[in-house]
């Protein structure tokens, strides 16, 4: 039982994990497992010692919270990172792939136009020579002169 290390140490009476040390009277307690934190009529909290007797009850509970309040911090900073870079990574192929399309476009025209100015050339020097055939009469005999 706890009471039977009151008025010995504090480190004798916290070798036991369900023992509860109290400065204010140097008693050892059991520890109120009920209630999470132990009531301010059995042991005030800066007066109560729990786990180690370096650190006070209250010190030890306002340091859990500032690490579980960091440690969540953390973890909504880095789902909204995340979330921030698949939106963005989701947005920029978008527009590079519009990019890539106009692009394509641009040289699919340039290349039909160089096309026709090879055709009307070609023409020109089939009519030149009087190989290109009337479109009034395509059996048309080709003569020698």
């Amino acid at each position: 039982a706890c009471s039977e290390f009151s008025q010995r140490s504090c480190e004798e009476c916290l070798k036991n994990v369900s023992c509860l040390w109290c400065y204010t009277n140097n008693t050892c307690i059991d520890y109120p497992v009920r209630s999470i934190l132990p009531p301010s009529s059995l042991c005030s909290l800066s007066n109560a010692r729990w786990g180690v007797c370096w650190i006070n009850f209250e010190a030890l509970i306002i340091a859990i919270a500032v690490v579980a309040g960091l440690v969540l911090v953390f973890i909504t900073v880095c789902c909204c990172y995340c979330c921030y870079c698949r939106r963005s990574s989701r947005s920029r192929p978008d527009e590079e792939e519009e990019r890539l399309a106009r692009k394509r476009e641009e040289r699919r025209l340039q290349s039909l136009q160089r096309k026709h100015e090879r055709k009307l050339k070609h023409d020109e020097i089939r009519k030149k020579y009087g190989l290109l055939q009337d479109s009034d009469n395509p059996y048309s005999r080709f003569e020698n002169e």
